[in-house]
């Protein structure tokens, strides 16, 4: 047998980091077995469908390594419409689903409970299709469905408990319930990996591969992605867009080895691995059943290791759509003529130690490119306090009779300045960082002032010094 999964997203908002590591684990699983990855977009809800969510999810997919081509698909799940009716259909005239006119209200009449699911009231009344009626499949009333989950074990369901659910519409549009099942069966899925999320759904889903004449698939039920208060992801609350952590300066290999550490762990006292670690090592037999903890600020923490870990090379590659601006990452706040790509080698190494995504890099650098620095209303009240206006007098003095413009003379002439004061060097370089660079916080200031030039540095203490007597 050829294993065959799924991924099958909905185009209705942007990329989920939850949908990303199912993706990742299909994919993955895929690869371990030698078997096939099946990409179905499932666009039946044309309310809330639309072609930019489409792309979106192709293009996250693309990032995370799993790339236009290299899958089966796309398929749309609504070029099988006809197929989910044929199936509804079928069911109808085996006997094993009927039509159902009970609203809800009339459900709770009749059993007086408001909690109390459906009551098998139409089992048995013969109705045919028509304008109210909804087709609900028959469930067993006697018995147990087991489900054979890669991850679980054997969760076991009593069938008396599954009410008989609604698989069509009273206009014959099928369920996702159904229509799932069907696509699955189309396209020949074998394994079905999703979250725990899903597992509520499984026992209906396999009485519907059994009553359609087919093996049900093995089910994987991998634990669901929460936040630091231990509730499931939601994009109304929480950061969970693929997208924005990628336009953020996220790395593709980070985010896929924390995705896949949502729930798994490599052997060893270790988290950060190589992607190939992963392929060799990950079982979906030793996945936790406890709910992962999407913890950005651990992700935060790979990335930098990440982005530490890169050739110098690598790191200016990769930081350029936010030194330049794409469609999705805002430009820079100098004009494009004022960057100066040497200057940007120079430094790129001292920045790639300090930052932790790489849209960081636009603060880092960028009173290298602008006329004035930007300043941090907060850093300037911090530094330039009484004593600052004297410091930068002397400083301006100590750099003009310096003779060479280094990063050693730079900073033994403002040791000078400070040992002249009692100060020592964090003291007494305070107010000329932020007068270089606009902010308290940044690259070594030695090396940078260096880089800036002897120049626009003395003006830019000047300017500082000005502001301070206005």
């Amino acid at each position: 047998m050829t294993v065959r999964v799924r991924f099958a997203p909905s185009p209705t908002g942007m990329f989920h980091v939850g949908g990303a590591r199912s993706a990742l684990q299909n994919w993955l699983y895929a690869k371990q077995h030698d078997g096939v990855f099946v990409l179905r977009i499932e666009d039946t809800d044309a309310a809330r469908n639309r072609p930019e969510w489409t792309e979106g999810i192709l293009s996250a997919l693309d990032w995370i390594g799993i790339e236009r081509g290299s899958y089966e698909g796309p398929y749309y799940q609504s070029s099988y419409a006809q197929d989910h009716i044929a199936a509804a259909t079928r069911l109808y005239g085996e006997g094993k689903a009927y039509y159902c006119d009970c609203k809800r209200e009339d459900v709770i009449a009749r059993t007086g409970n408001q909690h109390t699911g459906y009551d098998g009231f139409c089992r048995d009344r013969g109705l045919g299709p028509g304008e109210g009626r909804a087709l609900r499949f028959r469930t067993p009333d006697e018995g147990e469905t087991v489900v054979e989950d890669l991850v679980r074990g054997k969760p076991t369901f009593e069938n008396k408990l599954i009410e008989d659910f609604v698989i069509a519409r009273s206009d014959g549009s099928p369920l996702f319930l159904l229509a799932n099942v069907v696509d699955d069966m189309t396209m020949g899925i074998t394994h079905v990996i999703r979250a725990e999320e899903h597992l509520p759904n499984t026992p209906k889903q396999q009485m519907l591969w059994e009553a359609l004449g087919h093996t049900p698939p093995v089910w994987a039920h991998v634990p669901v992605i929460v936040n630091e208060k231990r509730q499931k992801l939601s994009k109304r609350r929480d950061k969970v867009a693929l997208e924005s952590y990628r336009d953020e300066g996220y790395l593709a290999a980070a985010m896929k080895n924390y995705l896949m550490l949502l729930g798994w762990a490599p052997s060893g006292d270790r988290e950060i691995v190589p992607w190939e670690v992963i392929e060799d090592e990950y079982r979906l037999e030793e996945v936790n059943h406890a709910s992962a903890f999407f913890d950005i600020k651990k992700l935060r923490a790979f990335n930098g290791d990440y982005i530490r870990a890169l050739s110098v090379e690598e790191f200016i590659q990769l930081c350029t759509p936010w030194l330049s601006g794409t469609d999705t990452i805002a430009a820079p706040p100098w004009a494009p003529s004022a960057f100066d790509a040497d200057v940007f080698t120079a430094v790129a190494p001292l920045a790639q130690t300090r930052i932790a995504v790489l849209s960081e890099i636009v603060e880092y650098v960028d009173f290298f490119f602008l006329d004035e620095p930007a300043f941090d209303e907060a850093s300037w009240a911090k530094a330039m306090k009484e004593g600052a206006a004297e410091i930068l007098d002397a400083t301006v003095t100590a750099f003009e009779a310096l003779d060479e413009w280094a990063t050693e003379p730079l900073k033994g002439a403002l040791e000078a300045v400070g040992l002249a004061r009692e100060l020592k060097l964090g003291k007494t370089q305070a107010p000329v960082r932020v007068a270089v660079t606009g902010r308290s916080v940044g690259l070594p200031l030695f090396e940078s002032i260096e880089v800036l030039g002897r120049e626009r540095t003395l003006a830019r203490l000047r300017a500082a010094r000005a502001k301070l007597a206005a």
